[in-house]
């Protein structure tokens, strides 16, 4: 029997003296095991180590560091692609995307798509987790990524990290993660998945390195005890991501709320789902009662420059980044079929939510009931030219040709769905159209109309406003 006390012991001891060799670590443990005994034992034991393994095959205590900002993939890395084919192979045969396994592909694809749109339940048995997989994985891959960055600007992303996944699907999440990080991060990775989708899971975390430490945990989320995940002390989870699950939850609420209880004080929620309207603004009826009923604040993007200000509008806010390149599993699948682009999937799109609890914001800036209206008050300012601050909550929302840029804004007093529309561009107020999603603008003689047609306000920015980036 393996002596793994006696190698856990004897790591403690060496950790800060030098690198540990198992080759020599083995010479000081009863039984003298054999040495890839005690390398196999010593990953087992890393993440309570706290050590890393390096390319030479020596452990050393794991560097904590800050990451760093820039995450902008091109692809979904050919790795993964190649693996996720491999397990399409495995399953329908090298022609996997021809005759009827590709047939049976593509009308799962067309029924995810279907319920989705409609807001009907999706059970996710084997045939789901392939589809999903294949029109998935790109985006999902590079859209963690993203929302990582902007806690990231803030130097609040550190490693060693220890994650919780839930809902972690075919793995989209977890790669972008493992990517987003440095190779010789120590991560600490807890995924949630009770579907079929945890098979697939499985096998593409293979393709993480050495100091990515993945446990599945093939149950509801609603039937554990997050807190005691990995039987570690309770509210120890750095990052706890909900990728495009908590819109397919009974009761999504009460789950968050439990996620809160297992995230550290200067931990972050990350919540993501699709852009389109009925997933964007679920997300954001969660946030809004999540905020409502504990003391979780939000990061970003939908600041609350007020103090004791809630937002009520609409809510359907996305961001959108850089089109992907097709991967070749997409292009097979797409080019065997009769209905040319169905099946490619190169857009990023998407809504988050960043909640925390240490009430750190990505901007740190309020509004000043001296200086600027309320949102919340607009229908006093109709027709009047006003000051205000409020962030910039969508890209530019017309066609490619339209002659007046619209961008949705708030400042987390909102009650009506409010748009700026740039009718004059200037060097004065080019800020609106240049400035990132999420940015707070700061918007001076801005004139206020009520737009009939669409119930919604329209702040109008010509030559006469000025727009600046704030923070």
């Amino acid at each position: 029997m393996t002596d793994r006390d006696g190698i856990v012991a004897n790591a403690k001891y060496l950790r800060e003296v030098r690198p540990i060799d198992p080759e020599e670590i083995n010479e000081y443990v009863e039984g003298t095991p054999h040495p890839a005994v005690v390398r196999r034992v010593l990953r087992e034991e890393a993440v309570d180590l706290g050590m890393i393994e390096r390319d030479d095959g020596t452990f050393v205590p794991a560097p904590e560091r800050t990451v760093d900002p820039g995450w902008g993939p091109e692809e979904f890395p050919e790795r993964y692609a190649h693996a996720f084919e491999d397990l399409l192979v495995e399953r329908y045969g090298v022609d996997w995307h021809r005759g009827e396994s590709g047939d049976h592909l593509r009308e799962t694809i067309r029924r995810l798509k279907e319920r989705y749109y409609r807001r009907r339940s999706v059970e996710y048995d084997e045939s789901v987790a392939f589809g999903y997989g294949i029109y998935h994985l790109p985006d999902y891959y590079a859209t963690v990524g993203y929302v990582l960055d902007t806690l990231a600007e803030g130097g609040l992303v550190e490693t060693p990290l220890r994650v919780l996944d839930v809902g972690a699907g075919t793995g989209g999440p977890a790669l972008g993660l493992h990517d987003f990080l440095p190779e010789d991060a120590l991560v600490d990775y807890h995924a949630v998945e009770p579907s079929a989708s945890a098979d697939v899971l499985d096998r593409l975390l293979d393709e993480t390195g050495r100091n990515f430490h993945p446990t599945i945990h093939r149950e509801r989320v609603e039937a554990l005890d997050l807190s005691a995940l990995g039987d570690r002390d309770a509210g120890d989870f750095d990052l706890v991501v909900f990728s495009n699950v908590l819109s397919e939850l009974d009761d999504p609420v009460p789950v968050v709320e439990n996620a809160l209880d297992a995230l550290a004080h200067e931990g972050a929620i990350v919540a993501l789902e699709p852009a389109d309207r009925n997933t964007a603004t679920s997300l954001r009826a969660i946030e809004r009662e999540v905020v409502s009923r504990t003391n979780a604040t939000v990061y970003a993007p939908t600041l609350r420059l007020w103090p004791d200000a809630e937002p009520s509008d609409g809510g359907w806010s996305f961001d959108v980044r850089p089109n992907l390149a097709v991967p070749s599993f997409q292009s097979r699948l797409d080019e065997a079929g009769d209905e040319p682009g169905a099946f490619r999937k190169a857009s990023v799109q998407f809504a988050y939510a960043v909640l925390r609890l240490d009430g750190r914001r990505r901007i740190d800036v309020r509004a000043s009931p001296a200086r600027h209206a309320k949102l919340a008050d607009l229908d006093r300012h109709v027709t009047r030219r006003i000051d205000l601050l409020a962030v910039k909550l969508s890209h530019d929302l017309t066609d490619v040709d339209a002659a007046n840029p619209l961008f949705r804004v708030g400042d987390g007093s909102e009650t009506t769905d409010t748009f700026a529309v740039l009718t004059r561009e200037t060097s004065l107020n080019r800020a609106l159209s240049t400035a990132p999603y999420g940015t707070v603008l700061s918007f001076e003689g801005v004139l206020v109309l009520w737009n009939d047609d669409e119930a919604a306000y329209n702040l109008v920015v010509d030559d006469e406003t000025i727009v600046d980036r704030i923070g």
